[in-house]
């Protein structure tokens, strides 16, 4: 490399400042060569160290060979250290204040880590040549409020293995082929991966991070997982990032009391310990645990090209009294219970995302009330584009696990939505989360025999990619995975051998087509202005009627619902005008695995008034199966012609 990767006067600032962005530049390990002399860069935040020294494979991890020098007035380390090189193992040496703790840490902000159980950092670049610049002059198009957005989320680890070669995952390269066209073949518009930030624990997925900076070694080198997010830009998918602000583990060589204090977290366990997750809470309000954390954002962002970021634990970051009992947490300086410093971070989060990455996304996992999650930071929002609808998902899942027979009874899980529906900007989560820990997969939530359980799920993904917001699939529910998802085995692949399984695979396809070529299912998904009831309250025939309207009015997709295993003939509907209407989608069409009620592919308007308009449709409701209804088109008036 050609610049020195130390710390200037403007990077000490900004980082004692909090605001600064791109800590991955300076600190860390750099390969170098200086004076013709092979080496590295290394440097650290380490303020109450009294020493720090980088030991490795290169000295015999001696812990006198390479000491780092501290920068005045501040709390880095660093130094130029002979011998290291791109691939070379190490570690810091700290020394505490008066000698009293002597630790061996992995390094904050390396860009790999040594796969577990080792714990040391490796030295190594994030050099790479993209070729997705067609796709990253177009992703804010892509990212668009009104564009479509589908989104796949994946575990890698457990997408499929190689059963032959005892269970191997697959690595990132062998992903940029077989996921990249399952998720081309399936037509969603975004995928989104787990955490890919380096962790020890494997059955951790990913949430219980110490790299902030390393893309996990499990399936490949940082440049593999580089060359599998272009494969994904190629095909016209954009990629969001799982990614951890929240908590971090508690692990001896990681980020817990890094430099012999609590650098990174709370000393006060009432504020710096995470009861559900046995885990530690960063410190929010200290400028340089924000500097770090914004930088981790960006990076992955400006090195990685991720098109968004999911993200996660958002809810625990806002309460001071999240998963604690009374007397076990501290109130805020107005005796309140938000966090205020963590509210300051999230807003300055999306700001800075905003102002150097227009176009990438940025989504909370937030499930309580916390007001305006995707309002507008100067008006005192969070400023994120998306939260996840977590009320939707439960009502929802709830109610599909009923009997039918019940469902009148239960009819307001649905509607509620209507009340909130647009108080935020939601995508729709049908996520990991719902199919994990004993909860079943959705196809087990479904209530009736197989026929009915995959009935209701095609009636589900209907739902789903009908109603106003953005959509999300966690892997495996495209064919109906009957078993709870496992981290430690492939989806059930097999499962596409059955006829009724492809259908529920052809399906989802089929809807991220509709979704993508239909305006009106996606123009207006964060306004009142593109959805419409014409009848929400016929909870005894257990049946949903609404509309979804484009930017231009007359584009509209009529959506009808029958939530019971019981044909509905000649249910009338209203319309505005003489009209034909094309039946697009009709989930109980047999290649779906159906039983083949439907219209004959179109319906024409009659006047007969209905729903408080002029004309009306007659048509049958399949058993739990949803239409579908496209409006053709205005004909164009004859021409006038001249008179002769």
């Amino acid at each position: 490399m050609t610049t020195t990767p130390v710390l200037g006067p403007t990077d000490l600032h900004l980082l004692a400042e909090g605001t600064h962005e791109r800590l991955y530049e300076r600190l860390g390990a750099h390969p170098a060569v200086v004076d013709g002399v092979e080496g590295a860069f290394f440097g650290v935040w380490a303020p109450n160290a009294e020493s720090v020294s980088v030991i490795g494979e290169w000295n015999a991890w001696n812990l006198d060979a390479a000491p780092l020098a501290r920068v005045p007035g501040s709390g880095v380390y660093q130094g130029f250290v002979p011998g290291a090189k791109k691939g070379s193992l190490y570690k810091y040496h700290l020394v505490s204040r008066g000698g009293a703790h002597r630790k061996d840490k992995c390094d904050p902000v390396a860009f790999r880590q040594e796969a577990a159980p080792g714990t040391a950092s490796i030295v190594w670049d994030l050099e790479y040549e993209w070729k997705d610049s067609a796709w990253m002059s177009r992703r804010a198009e892509r990212n668009d409020s009104s564009a479509p957005i589908s989104i796949y989320e994946c575990h890698l680890g457990s997408f499929m293995r190689h059963v032959e070669e005892g269970g191997r995952t697959l690595t990132y390269a062998e992903l940029a082929t077989r996921l990249v066209e399952h998720v081309k073949k399936l037509g969603f518009t975004h995928v989104e991966l787990m955490p890919l930030t380096e962790h020890p624990f494997y059955g951790s997925w990913g949430y219980e991070t110490t790299g902030y900076f390393a893309a996990t070694g499990r399936y490949g080198t940082p440049q593999d997982l580089m060359a599998l997010i272009d494969a994904f830009h190629a095909a016209d998918i954009g990629v969001i990032l799982d990614w951890v602000p929240a908590h971090f583990p508690t692990d001896a060589h990681a980020l817990a009391a890094f430099d012999g204090t609590h650098l990174y977290e709370h000393e006060d366990k009432r504020q710096g310990y995470h009861p559900e997750w046995n885990t530690a809470i960063f410190n929010y309000g200290r400028h340089e645990v924000r500097s770090f954390l914004l930088s981790s954002a960006m990076m992955w962002i400006h090195r990685f090209h991720a098109d968004g970021l999911r993200v996660d634990g958002v809810s625990s970051m806002l309460y001071l009294d999240y998963g604690r009992r009374e007397g076990e947490w501290i109130p805020n300086r107005h005796g309140g219970r938000e966090n205020l410093e963590a509210v300051d971070f999230l807003r300055r989060f999306n700001e800075a995302v905003k102002r150097d990455a227009p176009g990438v996304l940025t989504i909370a996992e937030e499930s309580t009330s916390w007001p305006m999650v995707t309002g507008p930071r100067e008006s005192g929002g969070l400023g994120f584009d998306y939260k996840w609808d977590m009320g939707w998902m439960h009502d929802t899942l709830r109610y599909l696990s009923r009997d039918p027979i019940h469902r009148r009874w239960h009819h307001g899980d649905l509607t509620f939505r209507g009340l909130y529906a647009f108080s935020e900007k939601y995508v729709l989560p049908l996520s990991h989360d719902e199919v994990v820990h004993g909860k079943g997969s959705l196809f087990g939530k479904m209530a009736g025999d197989t026929w009915q359980k995959l009935a209701n799920l095609r009636l589900l993904y209907a739902y789903m990619y009908s109603q106003p917001g953005k959509k999300l699939l966690f892997m495996g529910s495209e064919i109906a995975q009957e078993a709870e998802w496992n981290h430690d085995r492939s989806l059930d692949w097999h499962l596409r051998d059955d006829p009724a399984r492809a259908g529920i695979e052809l399906l989802v396809g089929e809807l991220n087509r509709l979704y993508r070529e239909h305006p009106s299912l996606h123009q207006e998904d964060l306004s009142p202005n593109g959805f419409f009831w014409l009848d929400a309250d016929d909870a005894g025939r257990s049946t949903l009627i609404y509309e979804r309207v484009a930017h231009d009015p007359t584009d509209r997709m009529l959506v009808l619902l029958n939530l019971t295993p019981v044909p509905q003939k000649n249910r009338r509907v209203g319309v505005k005008a003489f009209s034909t209407w094309e039946e697009v989608l009709n989930t109980d069409a047999a290649n779906f695995g159906g039983s083949g009620h439907g219209n004959l592919g179109e319906l024409a308007a009659v006047p007969v008034p209905w729903n408080g308009r002029p004309f009306s449709l007659s048509l049958t409701l399949p058993p739990l199966g949803a239409l579908f209804l496209h409006k053709r088109p205005d004909p164009s008036p004859a021409p006038v012609l001249p008179a002769v």
